[in-house]
């Protein structure tokens, strides 16, 4: 009777683990508002075009200024002030990381059975073990560790950033890392178990700097005279690829009807690059809309309203609890996070009405010093980040584009206030016509810094130095 019972036990786990969505989470870095075919035809996406118009394209989900804080929404759940990601990003040589007290997101998809994998940038600290992919929730990790690194010989300088799980990965000098990392999911997805549900955590490094680009993709856009536009836009045409041979890898594995897709650039695109956020305000290092406001939508399984976009107001934080939620599990409660899954899937309104932009008192707070939306408005006090205006890509000059940069100022002012539904762009500042609304704006930030958590940006640490690892960008010395 006893093997009877364990029998059924077994079947009913197994039937539970198929019914879960595999979940593919893609992020773009440095993708801007406009860099995509589905908002600009001069781009050319069209593995990204298809999976957005056959899915759900998100208007108003929006991102960090920077990186680090990003990914640290992503995986936590938590807005990046209230654990001390909120200052830049971390640097190599720091002696810091995401608090080890936050669970992330690939431990809470292995309680539901999921087997994790991850490929791509990590950027979320790695000065000891316990801060690396492998000891967060992940089975596997192939990728590195810091913010940006030669796209084919994997480096800094001399010093390799480039692991296979724990050890160095030297033997992929010369190879694009856009092909590296999708030939490594390709081989994640091949030899994946299909009697457990797959989650994928798939962080390109395209297209972040330094600007480079095989020559086919850059030989993809003629009409583009300017170097810089010309050789962005093909580092995007060979992230469409990437993605397009990661959704071809998923159907000829029997997963893509079972695989739901999250696609989000991490920041808005920075303008010194040759992004686009067009019409929006401001870019990468800005909490104007053109720094924050993301491009990303969601494809696939357990979806009823899709072929459509969504407006209602989300944030990184909530792509955690979204996805636990997707997987059929429940989402923590103590985290900033919230779950959308039944509102995205639905077509139904958000329960999200406000978030903070950033709140960063270490100064010089570069990215932006403090910013709330509260439904309707959004309230930025002090320094907002640069480049600042309002910029279409340099397509037809030679020359590159001079950008307004503000001058620096400490503390909340100056104070500016937006409508964003009625003004999207930032063109109005209302802050002299409606000082009762920035008042209140400016309590709610009050009581938001209460719960502040200084930022982690220590000095870098000499035992940091990768002369001490064999050249190689190692953890280990914190």
């Amino acid at each position: 009777m006893t093997k009877y019972i364990y029998v059924f036990l077994s079947i009913l786990v197994s039937c539970g683990a198929t019914e879960r969505p595999n979940i593919v989470f893609i992020v773009a870095d440095d993708l801007g508002w406009n860099d995509v075919g589905f908002r600009n035809p001069n781009m050319k996406t069209p593995n990204i075009d298809k999976l957005a118009a056959e899915g759900i394209i998100f208007e108003s989900a929006y991102v960090q200024p920077y990186c680090s804080p990003s990914r640290t929404a992503f995986m936590s759940g938590m807005f990046p002030f209230r654990v001390g990601m909120q200052h830049k990003v971390l640097g190599r040589a720091q002696p810091a990381c995401v608090p080890l007290n936050y669970t992330f997101l690939p431990q809470e998809l292995k309680k539901l059975g999921y087997a994790t994998h991850m490929v791509g940038k990590w950027h979320l600290g790695f000065c000891k073990w316990e801060c690396t992919p492998t000891y967060r929730g992940f089975d596997s990790f192939f990728g590195y560790y810091g913010a940006e690194e030669d796209y084919f010989n994997h480096s800094v300088g001399a010093s390799l950033d480039f692991r296979d799980n724990e050890l160095p990965a030297r033997n992929y000098t010369g190879e694009y890392s856009a092909y590296t990392f999708t030939r490594k999911a390709v081989d994640v997805i091949n030899q994946h178990n299909v009697s457990q549900p797959l989650f994928m955590y798939l962080p390109y490094q395209s297209v972040h700097a330094p600007i480079e680009v095989p020559e086919k993709y850059f030989n993809m856009y003629p009409n583009v005279l300017n170097h810089g536009r010309r050789t962005f836009s093909g580092m995007v045409s060979a992230l469409d690829d990437a993605v397009g041979n990661v959704t071809k890898a998923l159907k000829e594995k029997g997963l893509f009807e079972n695989t739901l897709i999250l696609f989000t650039t991490d920041n808005g695109g920075p303008l010194e690059n040759d992004a686009n956020n067009w019409p929006l305000r401001g870019g990468k290092h800005t909490i104007w809309e053109g720094g924050t406001r993301g491009t990303s939508f969601m494809y696939g399984a357990g979806l009823t309203k899709t072929k459509t976009t969504y407006n209602g107001m989300m944030h990184a934080v909530d792509w955690k609890p979204t996805l636990v939620s997707a997987a059929g599990g429940s989402p923590d409660t103590f985290i900033d996070g919230m779950s959308h899954w039944e509102s995205i899937r639905n077509g139904l309104p958000s329960s999200r009405t406000e978030f903070i932009y950033n709140l960063d008192d270490f100064e010089p707070a570069t990215e932006g010093h403090a910013g709330i939306r509260v439904g309707d408005y959004k309230l930025l006090m002090g320094y907002p980040g640069a480049p600042d205006g309002w910029y279409k890509p340099n397509m037809n000059r030679t020359r590159g584009d001079v950008f307004d940069n503000l001058i620096y100022l400490k503390g909340d002012s100056p104070v500016h206030l937006y409508n964003i539904r009625e003004d999207p762009t930032e063109h109005n500042d209302l802050a002299v016509k409606m000082p009762e609304m920035v008042d209140k704006l400016r309590a709610r930030i009050d009581e938001y810094r209460k719960q502040m958590v200084p930022a982690l940006f220590p000095p870098p640490d000499p035992a940091s130095f990768p002369k001490n690892f064999g050249n190689v960008w190692s953890p280990g010395w914190c």
